[in-house]
């Protein structure tokens, strides 16, 4: 199951209320808060595609570049004993804590694809 939208390279959320029967979501990634909405899943993907091509319009006219690539870096706080643990293991296995944790995150996300991307 896959609760997010994919267009011109940007993603968007994908969530339901029960209380106003409605789907809404939002781009995720981006600094700028852009949502959208819409009653069935064909009004809700045609009102992500319109936030998006606002978006990219309204970067336009702003002179401002659209924000849409992640940097690859973030932070992540985790307890003192897991960052032991994995600290330990990365060592043993004679990779870098980023590559360790890299590889944990790929197989999670990649998990129901069964395939890792090659796009290093």
């Amino acid at each position: 199951m896959k609760n997010v939208l994919e267009y011109k390279g940007f993603a968007g959320s994908v969530e339901f209320s029960a209380d106003d029967q409605v789907f809404f979501g939002k781009i995720v990634g981006i600094r700028d808060v852009v949502t959208f909405e819409g009653a069935t899943v064909k009004e809700l993907t045609k009102a992500f595609h319109e936030s998006v091509n606002d978006y990219l319009e309204t970067c336009k006219k702003m002179g401002k570049e659209p924000d849409k690539e992640f940097k690859g870096s973030f932070n992540v706080r985790v307890k003192p004993i897991i960052h032991r643990l994995i600290a330990v293991r990365s060592a043993a296995m004679k990779v870098s804590l980023n590559h360790f944790v890299e590889k944990v995150l790929e197989r999670e996300v990649f998990k129901e694809i069964r395939e890792i991307p090659q796009n290093d």
